[in-house]
């Protein structure tokens, strides 16, 4: 094992924390769409104490692309750099927005807003994500900037299968984050009324998966195939569907932790199984060549150090994080 291996280690667990933990924050404006104001409390309650910490996950995954492999940072900062500026500027707007409905002192209409901007972000930024990741695997990125701005920057993000890709991750972010509110809620009604939209959302993020296959059919690309061909992708998405009746049984007896791992578990089974269709290459070219993981790895000395920091960041920030994560919990007992 290399020092190279050890950091794209590090760099899926922060893309499976963030995935998980960040996707329960963004989702949980997504589900805010869905039910509407009777639900800002309990989602405050819940993603109030972590939501900043939540987003530590991506930069963690930003340090390690800027450092670990320039040439992948490189080219998500150039080519991708419209759906990448979306994100951006939603996980800017529903930060602040909600700061200011969660501390406002007055409440006004100015309220009204702050949610608004807070769930439409959420959704905008989640999409975002999508339009990102569609064309590194859908081979749609053009090599040479020389092919036009609307070849270059546009074209490459402006697919149906990216967008399809854009709707799941929100479905998906959207279902996590009901998961984990049903652990938040007050209420036998609320639980009941959540636990009708995580079936929901479920059922969403199942159509919009086939849609995927449908349009990597439909565009002339290999995705769909690489899917059924993959023994670990298939492996790890049939494990992820078979643990949806679990998953729904542990819902109707209100097993709360039993759901949380659970979600956490079939999570992690969709990334290893997306990831490994995609492996060992970064991007798809329309030309047919490829940017692999190694083309973009930045010298074993580099990756050596940065490795080390990694272990070092890590050794620290978890002890912090759970110390957050107490604390809060503790003072909502409290009260």
């Amino acid at each position: 094992m290399t020092y190279t291996d050890g950091v794209l280690f590090f760099l899926g667990c922060s893309l499976l924390f963030y995935l998980i933990l960040g996707g329960a924050d963004l989702g949980a404006g997504i589900l805010e769409l869905l039910l509407g104001k009777k639900s800002i409390a309990t989602i405050d309650k819940a993603i109030a104490p972590v939501w900043e910490a939540n987003h530590m996950w991506l930069i963690i995954a930003v340090v390690i692309l800027f450092n670990g492999f320039p040439k992948a940072y490189a080219l998500l900062s150039t080519a991708l750099h419209i759906p990448l500026l979306l994100v951006l500027i939603g996980i800017i707007l529903r930060g602040t927005a909600f700061t200011f409905r969660h501390y406002d002192a007055v409440e006004d209409g100015s309220r009204r807003i702050y949610s608004a901007v807070f769930r439409y972000s959420s959704a905008i930024t989640v999409f975002g994500f999508g339009l990102i990741l569609g064309p590194l695997i859908s081979g749609n990125l053009q090599v040479d900037v020389l092919a036009g701005f609307m070849a270059y920057y546009i074209n490459p993000w402006l697919t149906g299968f990216a967008i399809c890709l854009g709707v799941f991750l929100m479905s998906l972010t959207a279902y996590v984050a009901s998961i984990y509110l049903l652990g938040e809620v007050s209420t036998d009604k609320e639980y009941e009324t959540i636990g009708r939209k995580t079936k929901t959302l479920f059922s969403l993020s199942i159509l919009s998966g086939i849609g995927l296959f449908l349009f990597s059919k439909i565009e002339g690309f290999q995705f769909h195939y690489d899917f059924f061909t993959h023994p670990l992708s298939l492996t790890s998405m049939v494990l992820a569907t078979l643990l949806v009746p679990f998953m729904f049984r542990f819902i109707r007896t209100r097993k709360i932790w039993p759901m949380r791992i659970t979600v956490a578990v079939q999570m992690t089974l969709i990334l290893i199984g997306m990831l490994f269709i995609h492996y060992p290459n970064f991007a798809i070219f329309s030309n047919g060549s490829v940017l692999t993981i190694q083309d973009c790895a930045a010298p074993e000395p580099v990756m050596k150090i940065l490795f080390w920091s990694l272990v070092i960041g890590l050794l620290i920030i978890f002890p912090a994080l759970a110390y957050l994560i107490k604390i809060f919990k503790t003072a909502d007992k409290q009260y």
